[in-house]
């Protein structure tokens, strides 16, 4: 049985991919009525208020609850988890602090991100060196069956928070802009929004088959083109150094919330 303490968003994308996948042994533990009986009547899965119980019928337990919210149940369980595997998805709780509160060392530190609502998620997988293939191939398996997933050490996590755990909010705000700027230049909001998402969604199908960003860029610019004006005013603006900036503001913030 695999446990989930918190039935949130981000629980909801992996119990999706885990059932279309044939993972049905699932229990809940959700302290919003209208979210248990949504989960439930959805997907199938057990479901329960209580956070000892699922953490007493699971082998495998997914911490899926806010930073802010998981000293209060790190508390609640320390005494119900030995012999479990502990999978946290929190952005900037280290391994090191949730072993110090649940005195053991089968901790596995994830950071998935919002496309896994859509089976396109990009999850990266922390986790200390006492772990057997068997456990981590079936940790692998769960957010396997809502994207992709990479095995890195875990100093490279707040780098990874920012850059695909933000990133979706970062995209969807150059997207919204993109939009707008249709919208100025007299399209409708309906036909802008059909030309930027699908734009976004080629160009990221050419880079995933192998297209460099560089390539892609002189591909489309032309000495004297429309694309080399747009870019040239990117460039007076400092696009890459807002990104950039953008990304060391996220992962700093996700250094904070591990302290």
């Amino acid at each position: 049985m695999i446990g989930f303490i918190g039935g949130g968003n981000m629980a909801e994308a992996l119990i999706k991919g885990m059932t279309a996948h044939g993972m049905r042994d699932i229990i809940v533990s959700e302290p919003r009525v209208e979210r248990r009986q949504h989960l439930e009547q959805v997907y199938g899965v057990k479901t329960t208020s209580d956070n000892l119980e699922a953490v007493s019928s699971s082998e495998i337990v997914i911490l899926a609850v806010k930073p802010q919210n998981m000293a209060e149940v790190l508390d609640e369980i320390a005494d119900s988890v030995a012999g479990k595997t502990i999978v946290s998805i929190a952005a900037g709780i280290t391994i090191a602090y949730l072993k110090d509160r649940l005195k053991t060392d089968r901790i596995i530190r994830v950071m998935p991100n919002v496309a896994s609502q859509v089976q396109e998620g990009m999850a990266v997988i922390s986790l200390c060196e006492c772990f057997s293939g068997k456990d981590v191939n079936i940790v692998k398996e769960i957010f396997m069956s809502s994207g992709r997933v990479l095995m890195l050490p875990e100093k490279h996590l707040n780098a990874v928070t920012a850059l695909s755990g933000s990133g979706p909010a970062f995209i969807a705000l150059f997207l919204e802009a993109m939009i707008e700027g249709g919208v100025n230049l007299g399209l409708t909001e309906d036909d802008a929004l059909a030309l930027a998402v699908q734009t976004a969604a080629g160009t990221v199908r050419l880079l995933d088959e192998g297209l460099a960003p560089e390539r892609l860029i002189e591909m489309v610019r032309s000495p004297g083109g429309t694309t080399a004006a747009g870019l040239k005013v990117f460039e007076e603006k400092g696009l890459k150094t807002t990104v950039i900036d953008a990304l060391k503001a996220a992962a700093k913030r996700a250094e904070e919330l591990a302290k």
